[in-house]
């Protein structure tokens, strides 16, 4: 090949990449990928104790989280090249996918049980936890159902009823499980996107009321979930049993202060605070890093919800709906897991088991979360595709501001 066209070939190529680089938003991934950093920054350094102690690897958890890194990442970029239209044909599929797997998880001899739950899959190289795949196939299938659906589901009964009933079936499987955190997850988030899709406000009160008064009910009749309930309300009451991973996390966070006692210096991830790398890898950053390192983590995440309704609204304006409801539901998904998540670490709420979204150990979180990216940088796209209409007027996010 001459010069020339060598040339011309390689501006061709820069002009791909820049014109790739205009249709990703940036802010979103960038945060996506400083939380990415940071968590695994947090794993090596919460378990770099017990990993040495019990399997003779001080970095065994971080390799393992850097390979699940890898792999979301890939599959993030192949998601990213999937064309919504797909996904939302695909929606009832994934759903009764779904149905089977949660199934498959409460045999006895196929499902994994661990600390007294069934939530896992062996497929050899690792344990697939349903519950986390179940919380971004709902918003799929409830996204397309609203768009197919959408006039019955504001003007009658029925048309609010069937999503609510299948999204009940699905928390009974998880609860079976048991997995309550998840649960209560997939609910709110199920019902924050009914509401954005035009659910009337008493119906979506009616529905509010009566699951929270269910979820009332079956945590106040489980034994172990009473105890969380009780040591939630006081953990120096018994701070050496029930009350003890609450106390350690709140020491933990305490022991910060402004600038913490510096990356690798935490006491309590030393045997101490239960679960350090996983559901509280938070009170070890806390104490780490101090106060500024909270409040970067609470803006990074603050950034990735914004850039999810923005790219929702956005994608609404242009008529992707189904675009528009994923990016929603990601968005509830995201911000309320991380929320209940840095919650429980501080005391604020019950011990609910869920892991923080791209920080906490934990393969099939983040594979699932990258799946999610993936998915909002695909809306992205195909937003940037079409020319932006003049005025934003018509967006379901004005039901809420």
């Amino acid at each position: 090949m001459n010069k020339p066209a060598q040339r011309v070939s390689r501006n061709a190529s820069v002009k791909s990449t820049l014109a790739m680089v205009r249709r990703l938003d940036l802010a979103l991934l960038t945060s996506v990928a400083v939380l990415i950093c940071l968590g695994l920054i947090m794993v090596a350094s919460a378990s770099v104790s017990i990993a040495d102690r019990q399997l003779g690897d001080p970095l065994y958890y971080f390799n393992r989280q850097l390979l699940f890194v890898v792999l979301g990442l890939l599959s993030m970029v192949g998601v990213y090249r999937v064309r919504l239209a797909f996904w939302e044909r695909t929606g009832p599929l994934l759903l009764l996918i779904l149905m089977f797997m949660l199934t498959l998880v409460l045999i006895p001899g196929i499902g994994k049980t661990v600390n007294g739950s069934s939530r896992w899959l062996a497929l050899g190289l690792f344990n697939l936890q349903v519950s986390e795949l179940a919380k971004l196939f709902i918003i799929v299938y409830i996204a397309g159902y609203l768009v197919r659906r959408r006039e019955q589901v504001c003007a009658s009964w029925s048309g609010f009823l069937k999503p609510v009933l299948v999204i009940s079936l699905v928390c009974l499987l998880l609860l079976l499980e048991p997995d309550f955190g998840a649960a209560v997850v997939l609910m709110v988030t199920a019902l924050g996107l009914l509401f954005l899709g035009g659910v009337r406000f008493w119906q979506f009160i009616t529905l509010l009321m009566s699951s929270s008064g269910v979820m009332a009910i079956l945590a106040l009749s489980s034994e172990y979930r009473l105890e969380r309930i009780t040591a939630f309300l006081d953990p120096w009451n018994d701070p050496y049993s029930s009350g003890f991973q609450l106390t350690q996390s709140l020491i933990a966070i305490g022991s910060g202060a402004w600038f913490g006692v510096g990356l690798g210096g935490s006491i309590q991830k030393l045997f101490y605070l239960p679960e350090a790398h996983t559901d509280f890898l938070f009170a070890v950053l806390a104490e780490e890093l101090g106060l500024i390192g909270v409040i970067v983590v609470i803006a990074l995440y603050t950034v990735l919800v914004w850039r999810c309704f923005l790219i929702g609204s956005y994608a609404e304006a242009q008529g992707q709906y189904f675009g528009a409801f994923l990016s929603y539901g990601i968005g509830i998904w995201l911000g309320l897991q991380a929320f209940i998540n840095m919650g429980v670490n501080m005391g604020l709420l019950p011990t609910k088991g869920l892991t923080l979204p791209f920080m906490s150990a934990g393969g099939s979180s983040m594979l699932v979360v990258c799946l999610a990216i993936g998915l909002l940088s695909r809306v992205q796209r195909e937003v940037n595709e079409i020319k932006a209409p003049s005025a934003h007027s018509g967006s379901m996010l004005h039901r809420v501001m």
